[in-house]
């Protein structure tokens, strides 16, 4: 139930559409993760690649004429908006993971998307404690992971 202020919600529910894209972001967590830290690690040596190599030779096929310089630059900086949509998803990601007040739920969350385990691999690593085991199973169906 969301908190009333005035005619508006303070915390409003959640739609359909806010449900399921949280839960695409949620399986792309870690990839996302991965991406940022090597993106970081080798920006110099991708903008190299880039002014170098032959993708940049035609970024779209219909082009009749390719400009290496521009489309590395073009290439460069695509590279550069993916990553800080990458940082903008991810702090929101880990803002709402904080923000989890239930313990069992905190850890199902945290080793099934933040820690990118599997299913299953989440499953077989709560089964030494059964309520928790059962709360994992409805919860990550819930989301179906």
């Amino acid at each position: 139930m969301a908190m009333a202020w005035g005619r508006g919600e303070l915390f409003p529910k959640a739609n359909e559409a806010e449900i399921q894209r949280t839960k695409f972001l949620l399986g792309k967590y870690k990839e996302m993760t991965m991406l940022m830290q090597d993106f970081e690690k080798f920006e110099e040596d991708l903008k190299q690649v880039a002014i170098d190599g032959e993708v940049v030779r035609r970024i779209d096929q219909e082009d009749l004429h390719a400009d290496k310089t521009a489309n590395a630059t073009i290439l460069i900086e695509k590279q550069r908006w993916v990553y800080q949509r990458y940082q903008f998803y991810t702090h929101q990601i880990r803002r709402a993971f904080s923000l989890i007040q239930d313990i069992e739920a905190n850890k199902a969350i945290d080793y099934r998307y933040m820690q990118g385990y599997s299913y299953k691999e989440t499953l077989l690593f709560f089964r030494h404690g059964l309520a928790i085991a059962l709360f994992v199973v409805r919860y990550l169906r819930a989301l179906k992971a």
